[in-house]
């Protein structure tokens, strides 16, 4: 079960990482452009907020039964990463994520929509790439 996660987990970020990016400049562009909030913009808003909570939820999982996580051994930068620094990432790359979409539904005006969205998610993804356990970073960790 663990490995199965652990590639689902790496696997999806691919998907919540492009969904992401297409968000981000999706919503930039319409905002300089000054272009309408249409349902295809507010779809791909949505789907790009479920898949990164669909990541937070196989992070949880992952977080409690991983070998990885281990707060006696925070001298050591492997898990010191994964038990707090790539938690603490994520959840504040979502909770960002989340706002960006939550304030561009309540909002009234299209540019206003297409700022918010641009904005908090571009944090959000700014915060997830530093956060996200690269090969050339931590030693061990895959592309996949």
């Amino acid at each position: 079960m663990y490995s199965g996660l652990v590639h689902a987990h790496s696997g999806l970020r691919w998907v919540a990482l492009i969904l992401l990016v297409a968000a981000v400049a999706t919503a930039f562009g319409r905002w300089q452009s000054r272009n309408a909030f249409t349902e295809s913009n507010r779809k791909l808003y949505l789907f790009t907020l479920i898949a990164v909570h669909t990541q937070l939820l196989i992070g949880l999982v992952l977080y409690f039964i991983s070998p990885k996580v281990d707060f006696g051994m925070m001298s050591d930068k492997l898990y010191r990463f994964y038990t707090v620094e790539h938690l603490v990432g994520m959840l504040i790359a979502i909770a960002l994520v989340t706002v960006g979409y939550s304030r561009s539904k309540r909002l009234t005006d299209a540019a206003d929509k297409h700022k918010a969205v641009a904005i908090f998610m571009g944090i959000g993804l700014l915060i997830i790439l530093a956060s996200i356990p690269w090969p050339f970073r931590i030693p061990g960790a895959g592309w996949f």
